[in-house]
């Protein structure tokens, strides 16, 4: 399994020289089985390159997952060209209770008033699977685990396998227990943080919202955004390898994240921490079969 950053930044996309080598991209996530067709997280403004490149490949299946519909995490869709291209087809799973329901959501978006696109005008390029935290499912070779986030207006995390590995994508979130509690703090876990950290088991990577430092969570607390120490403190606890601090504020410059990669270069625990930088592959390999039996299809 490889997984791909197209981009890493969080709430609005910030191109320029201040963000020239981390990227200025808002969230997508590229990850690949081998053999397999891609299966994208989130359609922020990375996904238009992800989209050119796929139109090179070839016709093909694409699958795509959002987190949720805030806007950066949907400015990309209607600028991924194998929505248009012919020989294409995309599957995409939203948090819904049907294929309908997930349709219309997104059809709130693609109805000629934000973007020319009506979703109407794309046919059957397009179709939907409805997602539901806790129930496992299936996207051709990637066994896909969502779970529930804390963020205003909900969100939804995945555990993704293939290959006998996993990669684990929790954005956008804040911490599931309040300050001096949970995890982080040495307590024990309330039922939201147990089940991300059972989702979190043994991943490969993790890639999980940070946005803020402590001290500025502290200052947004309702804004649905964490901080490095507590992912790095729940990956740990849950057996994670890797973790990825992912979601950058607009406002951090290569700078600001190169201090942040400092920081956390020598850190001694459980888990190998780094910073996402738009454009870096992550190789996981293959490994031993995973996952707990059959899902649903």
């Amino acid at each position: 399994m490889k997984v791909r950053y197209r981009g890493v930044r969080g709430s609005i996309p910030v191109p320029g020289p201040a963000t020239s080598r981390y990227g200025g991209n808002s969230s997508c996530i590229e990850v690949r089985a081998e053999g397999a067709p891609p299966l994208v997280l989130d359609g922020g403004t990375g996904v238009r390159s992800l989209g050119r490149d796929l139109c090179a490949e070839g016709p093909q299946s694409v699958y795509m997952l959002f987190t949720h519909f805030h806007m950066d995490h949907l400015f990309g869709f209607p600028f991924f060209a194998p929505i248009y291209a012919p020989g294409f087809h995309v599957e995409v799973g939203l948090q819904a209770y049907s294929d309908t329901d997930a349709g219309n959501k997104l059809a709130h978006y693609l109805a000629g008033v934000y973007h020319p696109v009506r979703l109407s005008d794309l046919g059957d390029k397009v179709s939907f699977r409805p997602v539901r935290p806790g129930r496992a499912f299936q996207l051709g070779p990637y066994r896909v685990d969502p779970v529930a986030l804390n963020h205003p207006g909900g969100a939804t995390g995945y555990r993704i396998e293939a290959d006998g590995r996993s990669v684990v994508y929790l954005t956008d979130t804040a911490p599931l227990t309040k300050p001096g509690e949970g995890i982080v703090d040495g307590k024990v876990p309330n039922r939201p943080e147990r089940r991300v950290l059972d989702v979190l088991r043994e991943a490969d990577l993790v890639i999980m919202d940070t946005m803020f430092s402590f001290e500025e969570y502290l200052a947004h607390m309702t804004w649905g955004h964490a901080y490095p120490e507590y992912a790095v403190a729940l990956s740990e606890a849950a057996g994670a390898k890797r973790v990825a601090l992912f979601h950058h504020a607009p406002d951090a410059s290569d700078d600001d994240l190169d201090s942040l990669a400092s920081r956390w270069s020598g850190h001694d625990g459980g888990a190998e921490v780094s910073v996402a930088v738009e454009g870096a592959e992550v190789d996981l390999g293959v490994g031993r079969a995973l996952g707990d039996g059959p899902v649903a299809e």
